[in-house]
């Protein structure tokens, strides 16, 4: 493992801003991720018919993968050898809230398959997969705090064992409406910027 992997482009969502390698693309004073992410979603041309019945962990990761990818000419039309290795701090908890809402009133007992279908985190790695057809391998990782020396390793073993030409990393969290973070970078043999811990923490606190 010894080949030195590189960062060819970086996408943030927060604090009701996307950007795409530190420029920011949209912006607006929504009240609310949920009004934020549907503009920011229309805004950036998206299309993905599945998009608005996601929870919003899914929402933030699935935008914020499409508009690296989209940058980076991936298509839709074939499948494409991109690993993927997410990771946060919440998992699924605020769909986790939800469903329970809808279960711990044994005389209100109404549970939905549509909000029970996103309890667990990495199945917005599967929505991103199901649209750039990435048949690769995929992990979701539960930390403290943001891990980028994790990161950096896992992705360059999965690069080094040609498990993957490409890995789309980074973190993507939802805590609530006013409290989420998703940066995602794509590690590859080419790029400007080094796959090292400092680098990628760096670009985390951009």
């Amino acid at each position: 493992m010894s080949q030195s992997y590189k960062i060819k482009s970086f996408c943030h969502i927060e604090d009701n801003k996307l950007s795409l390698n530190g420029q920011v693309l949209y912006a607006d004073g929504s009240d609310t991720f949920t009004e934020f992410i549907k503009a920011a979603y229309k805004s950036e041309n998206t299309k993905y018919s599945k998009f608005f019945k996601m929870d919003s962990l899914s929402k933030l990761a699935f935008l914020a993968a499409d508009v690296l990818l989209k940058n980076e000419n991936y298509t839709t039309d074939e499948e494409q050898d991109i690993a993927i290795v997410f990771s946060n701090k919440s998992s699924s908890l605020n769909t986790d809230k939800k469903h329970q809402s809808t279960i711990e009133d044994e005389s209100n007992y109404f549970p939905s398959p549509a909000v029970f279908v996103y309890t667990l985190p990495n199945i917005c790695i599967g929505e991103i997969s199901i649209k750039y057809k990435l048949n690769s391998e995929n992990s979701f990782f539960i930390f403290d705090r943001f891990n980028a020396l994790h990161l950096k390793t896992y992705s360059d073993i999965l690069l080094s064992k040609n498990k993957a030409k490409e890995v789309l990393c980074g973190w993507v969290d939802f805590e609530d409406e006013k409290d989420y973070k998703a940066f995602l970078y794509l590690v590859s043999s080419e790029g400007d910027i080094d796959n090292n811990e400092h680098k990628i923490n760096k670009l985390y606190n951009i």
